[in-house]
């Protein structure tokens, strides 16, 4: 089995969408069972996950995959990663992301604020692995790289599913609903006005006026009909 690599699903995913490779050669080069790339391939496992290229990100040789390509028999050797020492995954803490990843952290955190502000920031620190501080100075302008911040959802980066996304959005707007309720906040273009109130200034009385003074007038054609047949 070959060394240790960093993302071996994400890994898999790539190497099972992008080459011919045997599922024992990608299980191998991977550190996974060979079964589990056939479920990879079979789309039963890893839906939600992202192919990660181990060319681009350093860990395998163009050389190494062109001789696994041609020889089903032959077992590709990883090159040490850049940040291998460093991703290492502490489950007692919270969401753990990658060096590699860390850099996009800001750009989630900005699509965030700019289309979902019902999301707290404490909701957002536990989502994406971060820290209120961190949240606070992308949301002021005042982040070290802010020039270099622009707003991307965090599925579209790799930072976690569209399942947690969509369950994470829908319990921050439940929550809102909640809480507007309980201060008097009316949903937003809840109701109609009144008929009463979109009717015109004095509307109402104008039309009486104009019902009295048509009986005067023809109050006042009777009464010189009548005069006229006097004279006769």
């Amino acid at each position: 089995m070959a060394d240790q690599i960093l993302y071996p699903k994400a890994t898999a995913v790539w190497l099972v969408d992008n080459t011919s490779l045997t599922f024992e050669q990608i299980a191998d080069f991977c550190g996974l069972h060979h079964l589990e790339v056939k479920g990879i391939a079979d789309g039963e496992v890893a839906r939600d996950i992202r192919g990660a290229d181990p060319i681009g990100n350093g860990q395998l040789t163009r050389d190494e995959l062109d001789k696994a390509a041609a020889d089903p028999k032959y077992r590709m050797r990883a090159e040490q990663g850049r940040h291998a020492e460093l991703l290492k995954v502490n489950k007692k803490g919270p969401r753990y992301t990658p060096v590699s990843r860390r850099q996009d952290r800001p750009d989630a955190i900005a699509w965030f604020i700019k289309h979902h502000p019902e999301v707290t920031d404490a909701q957002i620190s536990k989502f994406l692995g971060t820290t209120k501080a961190t949240i606070e100075t992308v949301r002021q302008g005042e982040h070290w790289n802010k020039a270099q911040i622009k707003p991307v959802d965090p599925v579209t980066l790799g930072l976690g599913t569209q399942l947690e996304l969509d369950a994470l959005i829908k319990k921050a707007a439940e929550k809102k609903a909640r809480d507007d309720k309980r201060k008097g906040i009316a949903p937003q273009g809840a109701t109609l006005k009144p008929a009463a109130e979109t009717t015109a200034p004095d509307q109402a009385d104008e039309e009486p006026e104009e019902a009295f003074e048509d009986e005067g007038h023809d109050a006042a054609e009777v009464h010189d009909q009548d005069e006229g047949d006097g004279e006769e």
